[in-house]
């Protein structure tokens, strides 16, 4: 049975999506952006920020799912510019620190509200 997950946790979805869908004890996260969900305001600033924000927001989708950072089995980052690689890593080492998941990363033309970073995952329960 698929469930929706919805949560004020983290930013709230700007178009005709989920933030996340729970099926067969797995969770699949929609693309997070570095919007702080207590306002809906973007992050200023540089790749770093928005990063912490985007991890951030990831973790407290995870938890309101049921599930957390150390559960996630597949990440894909979506970048701005592939320049920002070296800083990205150093922001998602702080937040997955051991048994790290499979991780896609590409570099984008453009992404929603011209932030510099998405982050989507796949965890279990």
């Amino acid at each position: 049975m698929k469930k929706i997950v919805s949560t004020t946790n983290a930013p709230a979805a700007i178009g005709p999506y989920s933030q996340a869908v729970i099926i067969n004890n797995m969770v699949y996260t929609s693309g997070v952006i570095p919007i702080n969900p207590e306002d809906g305001t973007i992050v200023e600033g540089d790749i770093k920020k928005q990063a912490e924000r985007v991890l951030k927001s990831l973790s407290a989708l995870l938890k309101d799912s049921g599930s957390d950072l150390t559960k996630v089995v597949k990440t894909t980052v979506f970048i701005k510019n592939m320049e920002d690689f070296p800083t990205i890593n150093e922001v998602y080492a702080s937040y997955f620190t051991e048994n790290y998941p499979a991780r896609s990363c590409v570099e984008v033309a453009r992404l929603p509200k011209d932030v510099l970073i998405e982050v989507e995952a796949v965890a279990y329960l």
